[in-house]
């Protein structure tokens, strides 16, 4: 199997918005089991295929506390149809941003519409930590870090850390 490279800041592949799936084959099948290898050898709870190089439209998951069973979900095309609420996610992180959190404003309700790796039409209600993992997924999806979300200030002071550690390599 394939190691996928997780991408990171400042790749601008990251900020470009991802293509609908169109065929679910074997080839998106593949990618799914490769991105959850990526997803747990990282460690993370979700990832995007854009962080992986791959501008689809696809998105796995996994907030299953990881002494527990692992319970990989998969969502093909997904779109927040609703949301309501606002909370504070505390600490959010991203391996695409690595060495960096924040508190992010994310809703505190959402209703994510999408397909399985099956292609089955799947309509999730979400809210705590699954409404935050899907959000700043899907936020992938279109081409938004979490960092874009976050003060301007704060976002100068990850970029000038990370520019500064580019020119030292």
């Amino acid at each position: 199997m394939t190691i996928l490279e997780i991408k990171t800041f400042p790749d601008i592949f990251l900020s470009k918005p991802t293509k609908q799936i169109e065929n679910i084959d074997g080839n998106i099948q593949h990618l799914i089991e490769s991105m959850a290898t990526a997803m747990y050898e990282a460690p993370g709870v979700g990832l995007a295929a854009i962080q992986v190089g791959h501008d689809k439209s696809l998105l796995v998951y996994d907030i299953a506390p990881r002494d527990e069973k692992r319970e990989l979900q998969v969502l093909i095309n997904p779109r927040i149809v609703s949301s309501e609420g606002t909370m504070i996610s505390e600490d959010e992180g991203c391996l695409s941003v690595p060495d960096f959190r924040s508190d992010v404003k994310r809703a505190s309700q959402i209703l994510v519409e999408g397909l399985d790796r099956e292609g089955k039409p799947l309509r999730i209600e979400a809210e705590g930590l699954l409404a935050v993992v899907l959000q700043h997924e899907i936020d992938h999806l279109n081409g938004t870090l979490f960092i874009d979300r976050i003060s301007s200030l704060k976002r100068q002071m990850y970029k000038r850390r990370i520019q500064k550690s580019l020119k030292i390599k």
